[in-house]
């Protein structure tokens, strides 16, 4: 389970979040949902790891505060809202940056096919060879959930469970994507690990939050 404790950010001298308890469950999808600019994605960044806060933040018993990246790197995966690059990568390049430091959790020697198969998973059957840039806004964000993917493609590994971080997974994705999408979080939760979403669809977080 991810506890977050009492958790604040504040960026320069304004509090954008405020001594907030939150936790995230293996089996389930939590969803957070509020408007623009009421600090969901800051929270999401203090979870992860990406952003200075107070509070405790525990991932699995662990203090997020004690893990080094690479540790981190093995028990959660994080979706941006946005990426943006400017080097010409392929899309197959992008998708393997997600075993890089991670532990995917395949057999050993399965590693060279993952990236198709999450490829596969996300609707993209056959994009591998294309360059990332070339893409559309939606194939370019199911890309990269492809990627976090193949960081943490066994929802358990060890015995503990392993997480998803999602920011807006299906804000540029037409209705049959958006449901591809939350059926693959549902599907890693039903495998052991846990979800947590920003959404602002209120009728996909319906039919599959089980925490907003």
């Amino acid at each position: 389970m991810i506890e977050a404790r009492d958790v604040s950010v504040a960026i320069g001298k304004k509090r954008i979040v405020a001594n907030v308890d939150f936790e995230v469950r293996p089996g389930e999808i939590s969803a957070i949902v509020g408007p623009n600019g009421s600090g969901k994605t800051t929270f999401l960044k203090a979870m992860s790891g990406d952003l200075v806060h107070t509070g405790r933040i525990l991932i699995n018993g662990r203090e997020l505060s004690t893990m080094k990246p690479v540790e981190a790197a093995t028990v959660r995966a994080v979706l941006p809202q946005a990426t943006t690059l400017s080097f010409p990568f392929t899309v197959r390049e992008i998708v393997r940056l997600g075993l890089v430091g991670g532990r995917s959790g395949v057999l050993q020697g399965e590693d060279e096919r993952l990236p198709e198969r999450a490829l596969a998973r996300v609707d993209l059957d056959g994009f591998a060879g294309r360059f990332y840039q070339e893409l559309s806004g939606g194939e370019q964000q199911r890309v990269q959930l492809a990627r976090v993917l193949c960081q943490v493609w066994a929802p358990v590994l060890d015995g503990m469970p392993r997480y998803l971080f999602l920011d807006e997974p299906v804000s540029s994705l037409d209705i049959k994507h958006q449901l591809i999408i939350m059926n693959i979080a549902r599907d890693f939760t039903r495998r052991g690990g846990g979800v947590v979403a920003i959404l602002h669809d209120l009728n996909l977080t319906a039919m599959f939050a089980d925490r907003i």
